[in-house]
């Protein structure tokens, strides 16, 4: 048996690290020990304020989640370890797991990813959100030329907008109403406007900055016949949209698009796994730096996750370090 240190949501608003068991690997599984796990701002703060709506708790789960909602719960997915126990072809290597903030865990191997090289541990914790980023441009299927926007400058979107603006001829602008994400999206390649600024006749809008103003802002952004992709998830929050003007004679479509499925337009060719693996490859791209913006000790782990939920520690991904966890 192997003593970890896990992180629990106690209550809504409520986070305690606790002393777990971890056995033994047996035969197909894998014992990792963390290095490093990232906190999902929107998602996590969701949960740890305890808004999950009823509906979703069952589709809210998460991989290896244990407890379940509305009740305590161990929650994340943003993983990066090293393969200490298993078989000889995984040990000693660097991996991403789906697992919740735990210093080690027992998991099947099918359920690690083996990092690339040229990915450095902590960057390889924002293999969720390019996860993300690819299942939202595989639904939005950008074209050469288009004229993209993105609402909101998170983790979601950034990632977004990095990984579109690759394509050749594409005019990407983040749209965001704090003005310091500039010199972040400047990092990444992409043009940063206020939502006073924002652009117009827009071809394609990905609205991932999880309020009502951003997915209004979205519609009055798009052209004619423009797509709305919506990335964020609202939680239990009503979202209220003026959908007379000339919402019905610009013929606008609004989309949802969910990492929890694979995006319909590459359903029949890739899995789950297939999906992440490329994530982390792209992450050899040094500029996703960038949205690394704050770490800390795992022993801060309560007080951070309530001050990202509560919205007083600003920033991208927060990142915690597991290191010389016991």
């Amino acid at each position: 048996m192997t003593t970890a240190t896990a992180f629990w949501v106690e209550s809504p608003g409520v986070g305690v690290l606790r002393t777990e068991e971890v056995p033994d690997p047996r035969a197909g599984e894998v014992l990792v020990r963390t290095a490093f796990t990232g906190i999902s701002r929107g998602t996590e703060s969701t949960v740890f304020r305890g808004e999950v709506p009823r509906g979703e708790h069952e589709r809210m789960r998460a991989p290896f989640q244990e407890g379940d909602f509305p009740d305590t719960v161990k929650y994340g997915y943003l993983n990066v370890g090293v393969v200490e126990s298993g078989p000889p072809e995984l040990r000693g290597l660097a991996v991403f797991t789906l697992y919740p903030h735990q210093s080690a865990f027992v998991v099947p191997e099918s359920a690690v990813q083996v990092i690339p090289d040229g990915v450095p541990a902590r960057r390889a914790v924002l293999a969720g959100a390019v996860e993300t980023a690819v299942n939202v441009l595989w639904d939005a299927a950008p074209l050469v030329g288009d004229r993209i926007t993105v609402v909101g400058a998170g983790m979601i979107g950034c990632a977004v907008a990095r990984l579109a603006q690759a394509i050749p001829g594409v005019d990407v602008v983040v749209v965001d109403v704090d003005r310091s994400k500039a010199r972040v999206c400047e990092l990444l390649g992409v043009s940063y406007a206020h939502p006073e600024d924002a652009p117009f006749e827009r071809d394609i809008v990905v609205e991932a900055s999880g309020s009502e103003a951003g997915l209004q802002s979205a519609l009055e952004s798009a052209a004619t016949e423009g797509e709305i992709v919506v990335a964020s998830w609202y939680g239990d929050r009503p979202v209220r949209l003026e959908l007379g003007g000339d919402f019905h004679s610009q013929r606008l479509t609004i989309r949802s698009s969910q990492v929890g499925m694979i995006s319909p337009r590459r359903r029949g060719s890739r899995r789950s796994s297939d999906r992440l693996a490329l994530a982390l490859r792209l992450l050899r791209d040094p500029a996703f730096d960038a949205l690394l913006t704050g770490d800390s000790s795992w022993r801060d782990l309560p007080g951070v996750m309530a001050a990202v939920a509560d919205g007083s520690a600003p920033g991208l991904c927060h990142t915690i370090d597991w290191r010389d966890a016991g």
